[in-house]
């Protein structure tokens, strides 16, 4: 049975006045704190596609993952314009989804 994923989708902006996306490893960091919370898994490595940077959660329900994905994308340093692609484990190709922008209000 398919477990639901989300791909978080940060654009690739580099960070003003310092090392070129220092924001990925801010981001890694905190899913590993989301981690250790119980909120969300992180499925995968995260990497580059087409103009963004995408990281893989899962996990939790549709609802908290989502909610994961909010934070990561509220984060300081986070460039504006991140969005979430909900789908699944079995998915074949990345991007392919419902997509849903950040923050979920």
């Amino acid at each position: 049975m398919a477990e639901i994923m989300v791909e978080i989708h940060v654009p690739l902006t580099p960070a003003p006045g310092g090392p070129q996306f220092r924001w990925i490893d801010t981001i890694e960091d905190f899913l590993i704190e989301l981690e250790d919370e119980g909120a969300a898994e992180s499925y995968d490595d995260g990497e580059e596609f087409g103009d963004h940077y995408v990281f893989f959660i899962n996990g939790g329900t549709e609802q908290a993952l989502l909610a994961a994905a909010s934070r990561v994308a509220t984060l300081d340093g986070v460039p504006a314009g991140a969005f979430a692609v909900v789908t699944d484990d079995e998915a074949d190709e990345m991007g392919a989804g419902r997509r849903v922008s950040l923050p979920v209000t």
